[in-house]
């Protein structure tokens, strides 16, 4: 195993480079995201503490299609490519782990996409927020989150003003608490609720609202 140090707003890994290791936050947070020709950024996900990523290109031997920038100062641990196929080859409970960590990132891409498509901006930074403690990918998760707006806005693409309202409006539900340096989830359930309970229809929000007032 390896270990490495990334500063803020470094390159992790590069979509299109060759993979050969296997990767983990050891601390700090990250972005996975993908580009265009024309320099248009989407963000995948965001990345935590204790979760390991980029299975699937070793798996297939193929180039990374996205990149991985430290949005904080990171330590990654890096698994070698020897080492990752000899326990595939070996042991069956780290199959069953990479089955159940590829079937919940899966889950966790198609609602991301579902709720991109559906959901109006409120919903969708609370989406990204209750994904960041989406228990089979982070099952240590604190509810203390030390993220920034324009974190956040990165990995819910919105703009860092519109992640401001949108969290005043989760406060003033009691869902989270805004704080100095990041927030504290108060109501995971509610806050993954959101979406459904307010994301869609204005009458239905401000009639959440007042139900929880």
């Amino acid at each position: 195993m390896q270990e490495r140090r990334f500063a803020r707003g470094a390159c992790i890994a590069g979509a299109g480079q060759p993979v050969e290791h296997w990767m983990a936050l050891i601390d700090g947070f990250a972005k996975m995201s993908v580009a265009s020709e024309g320099g248009r950024v989407s963000t995948l996900t965001g990345v935590s503490a204790g979760v390991w990523f980029g299975e699937g290109s070793l798996i297939k031997h193929e180039a990374r299609r996205y990149d991985v920038f430290a949005l904080r100062p990171t330590r990654v641990a890096l698994m070698p490519r020897r080492t990752f196929e000899w326990l595939r080859e070996t042991s069956i409970a780290f199959n069953h782990y990479l089955q159940e960590l590829l079937n919940a990132r899966l889950s966790l891409f198609i609602g991301a996409l579902a709720h991109e498509r559906l959901l109006d901006t409120d919903a969708r930074v609370a989406h990204c927020l209750a994904s960041l403690f989406n228990p089979e990918l982070y099952p240590d998760a604190p509810r203390q989150l030390q993220v920034g707006q324009i974190e956040i806005g990165l990995l819910a693409n919105v703009s860092r003003q519109r992640v401001n309202v949108a969290l005043q409006r989760l406060q003033a539900l009691g869902l989270i608490r805004l704080e100095r340096r990041g927030l504290t989830v108060l109501d995971l359930p509610g806050l993954d609720g959101f979406r459904a309970a307010y994301g869609s229809d204005p009458a239905s929000r401000d009639a959440g609202a007042a139900r929880r007032a």
